[in-house]
């Protein structure tokens, strides 16, 4: 098992991108609400002007306007809705696709300067001109990145006509820092990943749930078949979740005729999800979810429990039991709102509560600090292979 770099377990289940066409039309401007309230416009005047009159440092009134913003999302008091700029709604869109046009490679800031490889995706541009995990660029194009933010790192190698970006790499137990010239290409992301185990057991790993999960999800369980595999375990622990699109596109191909999943809105209106019951599943079938498994995952896992076609296999999920939606704005930015509950087939709501396993057993606690962690250790994957040889 693989343990995986989660960005945020905020990321959940986005159902649509509601775009609106055309300066601020669409979103309806309400007589009551906090700014029809001259006492809180007061308020944000006078602490603008005892910023204006005291604050010591720079003031980029472009900064505070998206505090401004981001400060009355915030103020719901809800972690998974939340206000994006222009530069994080992009990348929040490439993380949704898991395609962009980049290196393949998931980065995060070093204490000590530069930026670190998080991931480092195999047949990806990065990884074939020798950039490992756990690298450190210090440069690029010769230009210092030491002091910069990811999304300005980030716009360096995306930004331009360029197709090529030189990295200046610095590795573990090597003297020397490397110069690595790599392609900058569209690259889709990995999320599922395939193995074939003993006794004809394929195995299947969904890191998230994103636009072009499915497509891999039926390419590698084509593979196993044509492999010979009689039994399945698919592994969700750690995913943070997705779209919910892509969750039931998934669910789609192995459950029964039914409901896969419903959602109600404040008003009470209810939005149903339904498998066509073409290609149910027919062999023995196990699901791994674990603490981090959340959302999108806690569906898969929810609907595959209630149809009863697999046995749920590790410790209580995360219950997250919401739907986010994000709405773009016509500056570019975007605000990610919570806007209904969802409930498994049979009704159950996991807000708070997550998916109890049907055969219930945490990693050993030995395990927990290790990187990489070998089919034979883990525990967890055991038991799954004990629960179909049943």
């Amino acid at each position: 098992m693989k343990k995986d770099f989660i960005k945020g377990m905020a990321a959940g289940i986005t159902v649509s991108l509601a775009v609106a066409a055309g300066g601020y039309a669409g979103y309806q401007i309400r007589d009551k609400g906090v700014l029809s309230d001259s006492e809180h416009v007061q308020k944000i005047r006078v602490l603008e002007n005892l910023i204006q009159r005291d604050y010591l440092g720079e003031i980029d009134e472009k900064q505070l306007a998206e505090g401004l913003y981001a400060g009355l999302i915030y103020g719901l008091g809800d972690p998974y809705s939340r206000y994006y700029t222009a530069e994080e709604y992009k990348q929040e869109n490439s993380a949704a696709m898991g395609a962009y046009v980049g290196i393949g490679v998931t980065m995060q800031k070093n204490r000590e300067g530069g930026v670190e490889i998080v991931e480092c995706y195999e047949g990806g541009p990065a990884s074939d001109a020798g950039v490992k995990k756990g690298d450190i660029i210090s440069a690029i194009d010769d230009t210092d990145i030491t002091d910069m933010e990811i999304s300005e790192v980030a716009d360096m190698i995306r930004e331009g006509e360029k197709k090529q970006a030189v990295l200046t790499i610095h590795r573990q137990n090597e003297e020397m820092p490397l110069k690595l010239t790599v392609e900058i290409t569209d690259v889709t992301l990995p999320s599922v990943f395939e193995e074939m185990l003993k006794d004809q057991v394929g195995y299947i790993r969904i890191s998230e749930f994103t636009d072009v999960t499915p497509d891999q999800f039926r390419e590698a369980f084509s593979s196993l078949k044509k492999k010979g595999m009689e039994k399945l375990i698919v592994d969700l622990r750690g995913n943070p979740g997705g779209l919910l699109t892509s969750v039931c596109s998934i669910l789609n191909e192995i459950l029964p005729e039914g409901l896969i999943v419903y959602t109600e809105d404040k008003y009470g209106e209810r939005q149903e999800q339904k498998s066509e019951g073409k290609t149910p599943l027919d062999m023995p079938f196990a699901v791994l979810v674990n603490e981090n498994s959340a959302s999108a995952s806690e569906i898969f896992a929810g609907a595959v429990q209630d149809h009863g076609i697999g046995t749920i296999v590790g410790t209580t999920t995360y219950g997250k039991g919401v739907v986010q939606e994000l709405l773009p704005l016509k500056d570019g930015s975007a605000v990610k709102l919570t806007i209904s509950d969802y409930y498994t087939p049979k009704g159950n709501s996991i807000n708070n509560t997550g998916i109890r396993p049907d055969v219930e057993v945490k990693l050993d606690p030995e395990l927990l600090n290790q990187e990489e962690i070998t089919h034979e250790e883990d525990n967890q994957l055991q038991e799954a292979l004990k629960v179909l040889k049943k």
